[in-house]
C-alpha cells in the first residue's frame, strides 16, 4: 500500500487565517467617514495580525461598483466591505437591476457607526435656517440644487426627504464622493449639499459653509450647536449614515466571529472610540445578528421612502 503525502492545507483554511494580505473595499473617495473607519480597522489589525491591511477605494455607482467587487470575492477572508445604508437597505429598491443582491451576497460581521447627515448650504445663499431655506425653494421651484456622494447614498435619501416632507422642488446632483462635492458648494457650483457630519465638520468650523442643521432625531454629541432639521419645523425627520463591515457570503462561521471580536476590541479601545466621537462618528460594534436585523428594517423603511417620492436613478 502507497503511503501517499497529506494533501496541503489550504490557506484559507479558518484556523490559518490569516496567512496573507487583507483587503477592505470602501465604495467612496478618501476622507470620508467609510475611509475613516477602514483605516483605523487596518492599522489595529495590522498590528494585531502580521499581515498588510489594505484600503481600496473603488468610488462610484452609488457604492455598487465595490459591493460587487466583493459580492463577487472569494469567500476566505481576505476581502472586506465598509458596508453602508445605501449599499445594503437603499439601492436594492432604487435600482431597477443591480449585478449583486444587497443582503444574500453579503456575510454580516459587525455594526461600526453611525454618523448624523447634515444640510450645509453656500454661504452666499442667503439662507439662515431651514425656514428661510424652504421658502426660497418654494419662491424658486427646480432652480436649487443640492448634491450628494452618490444616486442612493443615505445623503441622497436624506434630500429627497426633504422634497417629501417640507413639499418643495430642488434637483438632485450626485457626486462621486465629497472630495467633488464639496469644492462645488464653496465655490457656488450648487446650492447645498448633504454631507456626513463627521467629513463636514472642519469646514462647518472654519466658515467655509453654514450648516442649517443635522438629520438625526437628536443633535450630535460632536456639534450640539447645530440644530436638528425635526426641531425645525419637519417633525419626524431622521436620515442617518450607518457603517458595516460585510464580507461575501460563504464566510466560514470562524472566521466571521474572529473578524467580529477584533472589529469589536478596535472600536472599543478609549483611545480610538473616543477620537471617533470627537470626529463625529458614533461607534457602536455589535453581533452579526444585529446587523442582519437593522438592514432588514432599513431596507423597509428607505424602500418604502423611494416608492412614495419616485426617485429614480438619474441617467
Amino acid at each position: 500500500m502507497l503511503n501517499l503525502p497529506a494533501k496541503a492545507e489550504s490557506t484559507t483554511s479558518p484556523h490559518l487565517w490569516p496567512k496573507q494580505a487583507i483587503r477592505i473595499i470602501v465604495t467612496f473617495t478618501p476622507g470620508g467617514a467609510p475611509d475613516i473607519l477602514a483605516r483605523v480597522l487596518a492599522q489595529s489589525w495590522q498590528q494585531q495580525l502580521g499581515v498588510p491591511v489594505l484600503v481600496e477605494n473603488r468610488p462610484g455607482y452609488g457604492g455598487n461598483i465595490g459591493a460587487d467587487l466583493v459580492a463577487k470575492s472569494d469567500p476566505d477572508g481576505y476581502t472586506l466591505l465598509i458596508g453602508t445604508v445605501g449599499i445594503h437597505a437603499i439601492n436594492g429598491a432604487l435600482y431597477d437591476k443591480l449585478s449583486y443582491d444587497p443582503i444574500k451576497d453579503f456575510t454580516p460581521i459587525s455594526f461600526l457607526a453611525s454618523t448624523p447627515n447634515v444640510l450645509i448650504v453656500n454661504k452666499t445663499l442667503g439662507v439662515n435656517n431651514l425656514r428661510e431655506l424652504i421658502e426660497l425653494a418654494k419662491a424658486k421651484p427646480n432652480q436649487l440644487t443640492f448634491g450628494s456622494s452618490g444616486t442612493g447614498t443615505s445623503l441622497h435619501m436624506s434630500g429627497e426627504l426633504l422634497k417629501e416632507m417640507a413639499n418643495i422642488e430642488i434637483r438632485h446632483i450626485p457626486y462621486k464622493g465629497r472630495a467633488q462635492s464639496l469644492p462645488d458648494l464653496v465655490s457656488g457650483r450648487i446650492s447645498m449639499l448633504f454631507d456626513n457630519l463627521s467629513s463636514s465638520l472642519p469646514l462647518i468650523r472654519s466658515g467655509d459653509v453654514y450648516a442649517l442643521g443635522v438629520t438625526t432625531l437628536k443633535r450630535s454629541l460632536a456639534a450640539p450647536e447645530i440644530p436638528t432639521l425635526a426641531e425645525q419645523g419637519l417633525r419626524g425627520f431622521e436620515a442617518t449614515s450607518w457603517f458595516s463591515l460585510m464580507a461575501p457570503a460563504g464566510l466560514p462561521g470562524s472566521i466571521q466571529k474572529r473578524l467580529n471580536a477584533l472589529t469589536r476590541q478596535t472600536l472599543n479601545t478609549p483611545k480610538v472610540r473616543n477620537k471617533l466621537i470627537a470626529g463625529g462618528l458614533e461607534p457602536a460594534p455589535g453581533s452579526p445578528e444585529d446587523l442582519s436585523n437593522l438592514m432588514q428594517i432599513e431596507a423597509v423603511k428607505w424602500g418604502g421612502l423611494i416608492v412614495q417620492s419616485g426617485a429614480k436613478l438619474e441617467p
